[in-house]
Order: C-alpha cells, then sequence, then structure tokens
C-alpha cells in the first residue's frame, strides 16, 4: 500500500482523492528535527512551506517516490538534490494563483484608500471627524499604472484584474516576451476581450509604475535594496506576496520614512513567522499574515492538484 505522510496539512477534498485510491494517509505532524528519523516509513511527502525538506531528508527518505509541495514554490525543497536520487517534485502553479493574485489587488486597494490604517485608528478610539478629514486624501485605481515583476501564472492572474479595473499594466520577466491576457465577464460569456502585454526590461517598470507587485520565486539576495527604489517613482507603492527577502526590509523602512514609498502591502517576511515589528506597525504598511493561498477554493484546487498528480504517478508506475 501507498504510504503518504502530510506533514503540512492538505483539505478534506484531496485527501479523500488518495484514501479512494486505497492510499493510507497520515496527517500526523512530525517536527522538523525528528522528520529524518520518521521519513523511511513513507512512499510520499506532502508539504507546503513550513517544512523543509533537505538532503539529510532526502537520503533518510530509502523508500520516497514523491515529494510534493501544496502551493507554487519549491524553495523549500532542494529539487535538484531529490531528482538526482529518482525522486519526483510536484507541485501546484495552477491552483492558488487567482488566490495569491486577489490578495495582492486587495493590498492595492487597502492601500489607495488607507483601510488598514483607518482600521486600526477607528478602532484606537482616534475623533471620527478627524479621521474622516485626514483620509480625504485616497485615490482612485482607475488609469494608475501597475508593474508587475514576475509574468508567470500569478502575474497574469493580476494583470487580468487589473486591466479589468482599468489600469494600466507593465510587466517584467526575462522568461516571458510577451501573453495573451483574456478578461472575461461571467455574467456574459459572450463578451470577452484580449490585450497582448509585452514584457519591458526592469528598470522601466520600476520607472513608470504608480505600484508595483512582485510574483517570483525566493531569491538568495533581495531583488529590490537602495538602489531599485532610487529607480521608482516618489510617492510608489509596493505589494509582496511572492516570497520574503525580495525586498530588502531595512531598505523598505527607510524608503517610506523618507517618502520615496508612500506604502507597502506585504503578505511575506524575511522572518517568518515573526516579522519586524517595526514593519507590522508602520501606518503606512498593510500586513497579512502569509495568507496568499489561503482561500477555500484554493486550498481545494491544491488538494485535488496533488492528488491527481500522485494517483496519475503511482497508476502510470503499475
Amino acid at each position: 500500500m501507498v504510504k503518504i505522510l502530510v506533514n503540512d496539512g492538505i483539505h478534506p477534498d484531496g485527501r479523500l482523492l488518495l484514501e479512494e485510491a486505497d492510499y493510507l494517509v497520515e496527517e500526523e505532524r512530525i517536527p522538523q528535527e525528528e522528520l529524518v528519523n520518521r521519513i523511511a516509513e513513507y512512499d510520499v511527502l506532502i508539504v507546503r512551506s513550513a517544512t523543509k525538506v533537505t538532503k539529510a531528508i532526502i537520503d533518510a527518505g530509502k523508500n520516497l517516490k514523491i515529494i510534493a509541495r501544496g502551493g507554487v514554490g519549491l524553495d523549500n525543497i532542494d529539487v535538484v538534490y531529490a531528482e538526482s536520487k529518482g525522486i519526483k517534485v510536484y507541485n501546484t502553479p495552477m491552483a492558488s494563483s487567482r488566490a495569491v493574485a486577489e490578495l495582492a489587488i486587495a493590498h492595492l486597494f487597502a492601500m489607495s484608500r488607507m483601510l488598514h490604517r483607518s482600521n486600526r485608528e477607528l478602532a484606537a478610539g482616534h475623533d471620527f471627524k478627524n479621521l474622516k478629514k485626514a483620509y480625504e486624501t485616497g485615490f482612485q485605481i482607475r488609469n494608475k499604472t501597475l508593474g508587475i515583476v514576475g509574468f508567470g501564472r500569478i502575474g497574469q492572474e493580476v494583470a487580468k484584474i487589473a486591466l479589468g479595473i482599468g489600469m494600466s499594466v507593465r510587466a517584467h520577466d526575462p522568461y516571458v516576451q510577451e501573453a495573451d491576457v483574456s478578461i472575461l465577464l461571467n455574467d456574459y460569456p459572450d463578451l470577452k476581450y484580449t490585450v497582448r502585454v509585452q514584457t519591458e526590461s526592469l528598470d522601466k517598470v520600476f520607472k513608470d509604475a504608480d505600484f508595483i507587485t512582485f510574483h517570483i520565486p525566493g531569491v538568495d539576495q533581495p531583488l529590490v535594496t537602495a538602489t531599485e527604489f532610487a529607480k521608482m517613482k516618489k510617492g510608489v507603492f509596493l505589494i509582496n506576496t511572492a516570497r520574503g527577502g525580495v525586498i530588502d526590509e531595512n531598505a523598505l523602512l527607510e524608503a517610506l520614512e523618507s517618502g520615496k514609498v508612500a506604502g507597502a502591502g506585504l503578505d511575506v517576511f524575511e522572518n517568518e513567522p515573526t516579522p519586524k515589528e517595526a514593519l507590522l506597525k508602520h501606518p503606512l504598511v498593510s500586513c497579512t499574515p502569509h495568507i496568499g493561498a489561503s482561500t477555500v477554493e484554493a486550498q481545494s484546487y491544491i488538494g485535488m492538484e496533488l492528488a491527481d498528480k500522485i494517483i496519475s504517478f503511482f497508476g502510470d508506475d503499475l
């Protein structure tokens, strides 16, 4: 019998598919430091972002045939080493794209109307009339320019929403030259329009954008430092729902204080689960606790996509 360890959780829809295929699914959470001593029991390891699948764990997984991650990135898995050992590595690039894109746009709206700040200050008892006056400087999104750094599935989902609400889009991706972005109206299936977005240099995106959102894999060194901030418009807004470390957080704090950056929407941080307090409490920062893919729909899609890939693998193997 195929034995599966789900170490960071899976939606019941995905688990049901695996159990209907007569696989033994265990959702016991084995601590990182103990996993190396237990992994030999399993044919499949399913993780999300919490578990780090290191060389030591891979070596100890004598029966491992699949390592699967519920999510887009694979930076917590030593993919090259796993594949060198004949282990298949899967992720779910399609399942959560819309959820992450919607969160990025949610941060965009929050910052344009200062929703995060007014919510804090109203709850803290600040004078209602004074706050009403203070927040008259909010602005509309229509006709603003959104820069999208990373124009894969998530970046293109962001573009669909942005174009649909009247924004201009500038995109950068070293692996994508252009993409057709189709905007669909659910209530009117015959009405659809398609925009061809051609990617540009990163410097041009930084120069032109009013908002910049990041949708790239984890990086060893920050992509955005003081040097990159200098290339951006004064009063730019940044959104990061990709990975902590894409933006140098110390440089970001300095840019917020100087006014170079007017606001930041952050779902990911350099030090999770204990981000810098200065960011969490900054009045110009809208924060969420790494919930990009955490919608009911996305978690169901992720679970089912993982299950389909695992079942297909063992079906082909029989």
